[in-house]
């Protein structure tokens, strides 16, 4: 189990109440405008599209807001041209971090980024420099609602098909369900149809190999994490920090 998915868990949950509530809903437009732009506005024939809906009804954006940024991504009418980049780099303790970005100024970006490595004690890497370590995966955390986690862990494996890359684990009171992305719908809507509680479901990338952070590491990472994911045009962070439960308390 990755320490880095328990982290990004956490930021799940706080990103609903965040009080950057006005970032969070400009990274989900713009995430929503692109998706309808490469894949055109029906939900139902583009995944990624059907993903940043999804995305945006977590953080509570009015189906308005939604609607909008779909149709001005279907229509190309973006304003400034938005473009996908992909950094990579080391932070401290060594840890692998890879951060996907929309922007409209790949120059101020790159510096932002650049800046954040640096301040941060790690430094900007070159292309697949640790993308190699990451797979695309879907995982999706179910809460046990007060059950015990192992019971509920053993009855999914009867409702879902993960496929022979998946996975169903226990962490803590939830269940988490790992697939290939190419699963991740109907695996969700198993999980629906069993009235599961989901807490997040997302594609997301998981690491091949882990860093294991102790109490006295894990702040520089976080903060570091933490840094990236506050800048304007970054959409999503990975990293292959292990950070155990007790020491994210210490830390959180």
């Amino acid at each position: 189990m990755s320490g880095h998915s328990k982290w990004a868990g956490i930021k799940h949950k706080k990103a609903v109440v965040d009080a950057r509530r006005g970032q969070l809903f400009t990274k989900v437009t713009r995430e929503l405008t692109v998706s309808a732009r490469e894949g055109g506005p029906d939900p139902s024939g583009n995944f990624r599209l059907r993903l940043a809906v999804q995305k945006a009804r977590e953080v509570n954006m009015p189906a308005d807001n939604i609607e909008r940024a779909i149709q001005r991504g279907a229509g190309g009418k973006d304003g400034a041209q938005l473009e996908e980049t992909r950094y990579e780099g080391y932070g401290p303790n060594g840890v692998a971090v890879m951060v996907d970005t929309l922007t409209d100024n790949r120059n101020r970006t790159v510096a932002a980024i650049r800046n954040v490595f640096t301040r941060s004690g790690g430094s900007l890497g070159e292309t697949n420099s640790v993308a190699w370590m990451f797979t695309q995966q879907g995982v999706i955390r179910v809460s046990a609602r007060g059950r015990d986690p192992d019971e509920v862990a053993l009855e999914l494996l009867d409702a879902v098909d993960v496929g022979e890359d998946g996975d169903i684990s226990v962490d803590g009171d939830e269940v988490q369900v790992t697939v290939a992305p190419a699963r991740f719908e109907d695996a969700r809507r198993a999980l629906e149809g069993r009235g599961c509680t989901i807490e997040s479901a997302e594609v997301t990338m998981h690491p091949s190999t882990n860093v294991e952070l102790d109490a006295r590491q894990a702040p520089a990472v976080l903060r570091l994490l933490d840094a990236l994911e506050e800048q304007d045009d970054v959409q999503q962070v990975y990293a292959n920090a292990e950070i155990p439960d007790e020491v994210l308390e210490t830390v959180g």
